[in-house]
């Protein structure tokens, strides 16, 4: 299986972390990420934990701060979702600066931001150190059905022709002097988007009639096995073993 792209998340290197195999990296981030969400909400201190162990994930990695906060901008619709549940929540409420709070709302907000926040950094992480056709063959290496694999591949691999093809049609609508200024324009605007539906279908035939002529039979071979030694294993563990404990502890304490 091969892609043949590289996403804009992904930051080239040789760090320990960047050799780490696929599926390890997999597992390891989604336990972490299962006991952030297992934390009680009431130990902040937990999450400032769990921000240092990413943060000292980013210093072996190798991915400067810059190019990882602003890979987590993704975040911002939650943040906004966040901010409103202490003026919509019910309940107790409390006083700061003349707004009137909601004590559950602020702790819900607090619980979305604080792990929403851990969880956005740790995806971001991972695919920063990890390719694309890296992290497919892990997933397949960790049971993910190949349909779903290859469905995936495709549409990484195609998203940027299809980009482009939506280039294509505005740069020609706006040779015609068409610009979308209301309501009376979507309509030109609704065309446009079956018409890239369309398109978008007719290409895909005629890419799976080539796959099949060159004798494509439902699977994608695979070049690489990924393998992982006892030692790739235990490094990868780091991060889940190092929240496990601060998880127990936010609970215990």
């Amino acid at each position: 299986m091969s892609t043949g792209h590289t996403h804009k998340l992904y930051r080239h290197g040789a760090s320990p972390v960047h050799r780490l195999p696929a599926h390890c990296k997999i597992l390891a981030v989604l336990a972490f990420v299962l006991l952030v969400v297992a934390t009680p909400r009431a130990a902040m201190w937990a999450f400032g934990g769990y921000a240092l162990l990413l943060a000292a994930v980013a210093v072996v990695a190798r991915v400067p701060p810059g190019f990882w906060l602003r890979r987590m901008l993704i975040e911002v619709p939650f943040v906004a979702f966040a901010v409103l549940l202490p003026f919509v929540a019910e309940g107790p409420r409390v006083e700061w600066l003349g707004l009137s709070l909601s004590e559950s709302g602020l702790w819900a907000a607090w619980n979305v931001l604080a792990k929403g926040t851990l969880g956005v950094a740790a995806s971001v992480l991972l695919a920063a150190t990890t390719e694309i056709r890296e992290l497919l063959l892990g997933l397949e290496r960790l049971g993910l059905p190949p349909v779903l694999v290859q469905i995936a591949a495709f549409m990484i691999r195609y998203l940027d022709v299809i980009a482009d093809e939506l280039r294509r049609m505005r740069i020609a609508r706006a040779s015609r002097g068409f610009t979308a200024r209301g309501p009376r324009q979507w309509a030109v605007l609704a065309k446009s988007a079956g018409a890239l539906f369309v398109r978008s279908y007719e290409r895909g035939e005629r890419v799976h009639l080539a796959m099949l002529s060159r004798g494509y039979t439902g699977t994608m071979p695979v070049i690489d096995r990924l393998t992982a030694s006892t030692a790739q294993w235990a490094g990868a563990a780091t991060l889940p073993l190092a929240a496990l404990v601060l998880c127990l502890l936010g609970w215990l304490l």
